[in-house]
């Protein structure tokens, strides 16, 4: 952590950080011959097709969206459909799509019309019915029903329809449910052997608890159908992958590193972020795991992928992050993690261990100009072990800086080595930034998550408060300089840092924050309340107990916005369906009433963060002039 000769880079335009990348998400197709990915067109990102060895010259965009960035798509075992999901300006209300690679041009079609607060939660291929795909989807609202929908004809037909809004039916290979599992009211997941013929469960194994406020992840049939693979800590504080037997209920291994967890967090958004277990394409064996460390570590579980990945893993010196193969396993796409040069593609064939970049997603960005990412560890005031990620700008001696406190959201998360364009953009800006995994973050074990249990504003806070102290004690940051912001529950703490510890922080930054807990629950969806008993409700109450709203009222920045001096910013999308936009209203306009300083975005077309590119750069446009003026960073106006 030493300062680099030369004086800092140049600033870096806010639209280089914040467009955009020109390429993501890559896959091949199951047979081979073509690859899909993302990248601009319409002003949006869409899906783009070309064949295996042509360039992205000869590609062709088969999505046309102008209204929102597509993320997730889908090939399918025809190969003349696609599928991706979109939503409504942010508000989650996910539908399936369909676009025919024979006439991509041609619009969509919605394989899924339905109600508004109705979505799509899954969907996944099903080999025992050529040319169709199971997806899991709420027509009624409160319940998740699982369909068969036939691609070539939008034909929908019921496989299976929920009785519990808590349980989930898991289907092998074939098609045929194999096991069944439901949350039971005292948070512990059942998890029963399920008779096709018969429709009767026969309960194998009880589990999980608080220790698993994100639910047991993964939930995932083996290749044999004779086995659930989950998330299991077997009694001790790291979690494990484990294989549950189908006729025994006994646990078994599958994948465990001493003293480090496996990483779920890419279960949110499958196919995008790296996974918690890498399969092979065509029969799901498992081939390898992820766990969290100070740089993800992939444990290697088929002695057959031992090879491919020892050549994947040769193309790049950060990470493995998405894999993608043909089902032959022959042709492979991967894309890695970094802190500096992010998401770099590469094609790999296995059949003649011949290898190629096929494109980096922000080649407007030099990697030598980017700040490195450096893990950094220190104890809470009450002995529990803290980790967390230091970037310092480049440049400029690493002393005394202004610093920001970049608090992640969940608060059942982690933050992660890798490319942060927040964090890098800060750093450009001559800021250092700290990100720590305070109690309750994921992926350090059970004790490190249930430590937050009842500390929402408390002992929670208090962990980024020592980690600020870590900082100013080791000479990073000024400590009058110091400033807070965050997303979703970061954005709670930015609240809570500038209520419970006003003298603390010289500026803030509410992005999508919750500032009420009591009417931050109420509000949530109505199917989400079955999955709440071991997050929401176990670590700080049900609003409908007086006394416990009592609580959450006294750990709300709204009971507390009297306290607010700090020059604050709020940002919020108008359709967000988790945190809604009254819990940025209430604390602006208490603000405003008292005539103190508030800066509000608000986006009509955004939910749960800022998708749109223009929303993405007007965000950070206003963050380089707040922290400009509070903390003395670089900006625009103040480039020395």
């Amino acid at each position: 952590m030493t300062d680099t000769p030369g004086g800092p880079p140049p600033l870096i335009d806010i639209e280089d950080f914040f467009a955009d990348p020109a390429f993501a998400v890559p896959t091949v197709s199951p047979d081979g011959t073509r690859i899909a990915y993302l990248a601009p067109a319409h002003g949006r990102r869409n899906v783009w097709v070309r064949g295996i060895d042509e360039t992205h010259d000869d590609a062709v965009c088969v999505t046309h969206d102008s209204r929102r960035g597509i993320t997730t798509y889908h090939w399918t075992d025809d190969p003349r459909w696609l599928l991706y999901l979109q939503d409504t300006d942010g508000n989650e209300d996910w539908h399936l799509h369909r676009v025919d690679l024979d006439a991509p041009d041609e619009p969509a079609v919605d394989l899924t019309p339905m109600a508004p607060g109705s979505r799509v939660a899954g969907v996944d291929p099903l080999p025992a019915v050529p040319g169709s795909v199971l997806v899991v989807m709420n027509e009624r609202p409160l319940y998740f029903d699982m369909f068969r929908i036939d691609v070539a004809t939008g034909a929908t037909t019921l496989v299976h329809e929920q009785d519990d809004p808590a349980a989930t039916l898991h289907l092998d290979d074939g098609g045929e449910p194999v096991f069944h599992t439901t949350l039971a009211d005292d948070g512990t997941l059942e998890v029963s052997a399920w008779d096709a013929a018969t429709g009767q469960k026969r309960l194998l194994h009880r589990m999980g608890g608080a220790q698993h406020p994100m639910g047991i992840q993964p939930q995932q049939v083996t290749a044999d159908g004779k086995g659930l693979l989950v998330g299991s800590y077997q009694g001790s504080d790291d979690l494990r992958l484990v294989r549950i037997d189908r006729e025994t209920g006994e646990e078994s291994v599958v994948a465990a590193v001493p003293g480090r967890s496996l990483d779920i967090t890419g279960l949110m958004m499958p196919g995008v972020l790296p996974p918690a277990v890498y399969t092979r394409r065509r029969t799901g064996e498992v081939l390898a795991a992820r766990f969290v460390g100070d740089r993800p570590h992939v444990e290697v579980v088929d002695p057959g992928f031992a090879e491919v990945y020892a050549a994947l893993a040769a193309l790049s010196d950060g990470v493995l992050g998405t894999v993608s193969s043909d089902d032959a396993g022959r042709r492979w796409i991967a894309t890695f993690v970094h802190d500096r040069d992010p998401g770099v593609a590469w094609l790999y064939d296995h059949a003649t261990g011949e290898s190629r970049e096929l494109f980096r997603p922000y080649p407007q960005l030099d990697p030598a100009a980017l700040a490195p990412m450096t893990p950094v560890a220190f104890p809470a005031r009450d002995g529990l072990p803290l980790h967390g990620f230091l970037t310092l700008p480049v440049g400029i001696e690493p002393r005394g800086l202004p610093l920001v406190l970049q608090v992640h959201g969940g608060p059942w998360f982690n933050d992660v080595w890798g490319y942060n364009s927040a964090a890098q953009f800060l750093a450009n800006r001559g800021l250092a930034v700290l990100q720590v995994n305070f109690r309750g973050s994921t992926g350090y074990g059970r004790r490190h998550v249930t430590a937050a249990i009842g500390e929402f504003a408390g002992a929670m806070h208090d962990d980024l408060i020592d980690a600020v102290d870590w900082a100013i004690e080791q000479g990073y940051a000024d400590p009058a300089r110091i400033g807070i912001h965050g997303g979703s529950y970061g954005g709670y703490a930015a609240l809570v840092g500038v209520t419970v510890t006003p003298d603390r922080f010289a500026a803030a930054v509410d992005y999508v924050g919750i500032s009420d807990l009591a009417n931050f629950m109420r509000t949530l969806p109505p199917f989400t309340r079955a999955f709440t008993v071991n997050n929401w409700f176990r670590y700080v109450g049900d609003p409908d107990d007086p006394a416990a709203e009592a609580d959450m009222l006294a750990r709300s920045p709204i009971t507390m916005v009297d306290r607010i001096r700090t020059p604050l910013l709020v940002a919020q999308g108008a359709n967000d369906a988790r945190v809604v936009q009254a819990e940025s209203d209430n604390i602006v306009g208490s603000l405003r009433e008292r005539g103190v300083p508030v800066e509000y975005l608000l986006a009509e077309d955004e939910g749960h963060g800022f998708e749109n590119p223009e929303n993405r750069t007007r965000l950070f446009r206003a963050m380089e002039r707040h922290f400009a003026e509070h903390l003395g960073a670089r900006s625009a106006d103040r480039p020395g």
